[in-house]
Parts: C-alpha cells; structure tokens; sequence
C-alpha cells in the first residue's frame, strides 16, 4: 500500500471493441491490489506497475475501430475488466460491452458507486439466488455497500427481506426497505430465523458456515465472501465473483431513476488524494469511495501501483 504513487504515463490504447473513457468519477474496492488478477494480464503474464479500480463514469471520448454500441461524447458508466489497467485515471480503455448509457439524471459521483454494489447484488439475487416475489431473503451484512443495494433489490422484487448486522445498523437497514433485523453480534442468531428461501452472504465467516441451518428444503445459498464450507442438505450454494455486464447494469441503472435503488457515496476526493484514501480506507465506513477527475481534457494524471515486494 505503500508504494501508491501519483505520476504522468501515456494516452492509453484503444483495441478493437474497446472505448476511450474519459474519467469524471471512479471507484475503488480497498482489497483488490491483494487480487491476482489486478496484477497479471489474462495469458496470466506480469503486467506491473498497475493502475487500480474498476468503477467507473465519464463520457466516451474515443471509438475504437469496428466497435459499435456506442458513440463520442455519450455518458455511460460500468465495471472494468479485472485484468488490465483500470480506472483510478484520468482515461481507461474500456471493452465497449462492459459499458451501459448513463442518464443525465444520474451524477457521475453517484453513478460510479452505483457500478459495483448494484452489479454484485442484482447477479446474486436474480442470476444466482433466482428470487422471485413473495420468498424470503435474508440479507447478510446489510448495512454494506453490496448488503444495502441488495436489501433495496430485493424489497423492489417483492420479496420479504431479513436484514442482519450489528445492533447499531438496525434502523438504517429498516429505512432500506428491511421487514426484519437480525443483530449478528448475538450468537444464537440463527435459531431466531425463520427459514428462508435465500440467503445472501456479504460476510463469510462463522455468519456464512450457520446460514445453511436457515434454509428451507430447496433453498439457495449466495455468498462473495468465501466459497462456503457448509452446504444445505436440500438446496444449492454458491460463491460467485461479479462480472461485467450490460444489460444486468442497464436494469440497475433503470431501478435507481425509478427511486428503487440509493447508491452511498462515503467520501469524494481528487484523483492525487487516491494514494492517501486506499491507506486509509483501513479503517472502514460504509460506501463507495470516489475519486474525481479534473476537467482538464488534457490530463494524463493516473495512479500507479508497483507490485509490493515479497517479505
């Protein structure tokens, strides 16, 4: 973490399917410079020094040859791909695909939080977790950026949705859209839960290894934790990585304007502050932290992250 530098490197290349973004605001998740994609390309060849961060809202500033779908000057937003330089920058290159259209409507700051915890949570729900209105889900670590937009989701869905967390969470994940609270800090907490129809685990551990006793025959466990090391006797579990897509965030993005998704931006800084916020985000807060470009169209301003040395 230490070695997070702030300095000049070239326009990036745009290949064919790709487009040119123009950052106008851009996420992190604190962790991933410990992932192995974020520093290998995907022949897994050493690709270092990297750029981090995989969020990202701007306008489209070039089109790539032969890549159609979207055109200069267009607002749009979406998740990078885990394997090349990403967006902590002033441009990425971007595969067109991973990119939906952005609203007017919808600010780039709010735009940018949106991308991941909307993308993880609608494919844990509706691809993986197949909720369907009138089941009961129960939300793990609800309070948390990927936990509050799937209690919002899954409330929009019509589905009956347990939050848990600790006690001092209990009225933010009310307010939410949350039927239930469950306060993980006691440790009979699952005998106090109904069976569900699904669980949606944002936080592993001892809370993921009792969520397969809450399931009812046929239930469906979903974590982004850890793969799970306890399975229901009768029903599915599953660990799943979020993967870019448009469409999925063509759909989290029409939920949000409709008012049935709130992204929660926990601090906004300059692109030359990232290096100081990534240390600091040890200690945690809930939502997205944002990184904003300037409006200079000629910046080439990026943060660099030289892979950390062993020992």
């Amino acid at each position: 973490m230490d070695s997070l530098i702030a300095e000049d490197v070239p326009y990036p290349y745009a290949g064919e399917a790709d487009v040119i973004v123009k950052v106008r605001a851009a996420c992190f998740t604190p962790d991933e410079l410990g992932w192995p994609a974020s520093w290998v390309d995907r022949s897994g060849r050493d690709r270092a020094p990297v750029i981090p961060g995989h969020e990202v809202s701007g306008e489209v500033a070039e089109v790539a040859v032969g890549t159609t779908g979207l055109s200069v000057g267009q607002r749009v937003l979406g998740l990078t791909d885990w394997n090349r330089d990403g967006t902590l920058a002033d441009y990425v290159s971007v595969e067109a695909r991973n990119l939906a259209p952005l609203p007017a409507d919808i600010d780039h700051t709010h735009a940018a939080a949106l991308v991941m915890p909307g993308l993880t949570a609608w494919q844990g729900l509706f691809v993986h977790g197949r909720v369907e209105t009138g089941q009961t889900v129960l939300v793990h670590g609800a309070r948390g950026g990927v936990g509050m937009a799937a209690t919002q989701l899954a409330h929009g869905a019509g589905a009956r949705v347990i939050g848990s967390g600790r006690a001092r969470s209990r009225e933010q994940v009310l307010e939410l859209g949350a039927d239930e609270f469950v306060d993980l800090e006691q440790p009979a907490w699952h005998e106090a839960v109904d069976r569900v129809d699904v669980v949606f685990d944002a936080v592993g551990g001892e809370v993921l290894d009792r969520s397969a006793a809450v399931l009812r025959p046929g239930g469906t466990l979903v974590t982004v934790a850890h793969p799970p090391t306890r399975r229901p006797e009768d029903g599915r579990a599953m660990y799943f990585i979020v993967e870019p897509n448009r469409d999925h965030l063509v759909q989290v993005v029409r939920i949000c304007r409709e008012g049935g998704l709130r992204p929660l931006v926990g601090a906004v800084r300059p692109l030359d502050q990232a290096p100081q916020v990534f240390r600091r985000r040890r200690r945690r807060r809930p939502g997205r932290r944002s990184s904003t470009s300037p409006e200079r169209p000629t910046a080439r301003r990026l943060l660099i992250a030289p892979r950390p040395r062993p020992g």
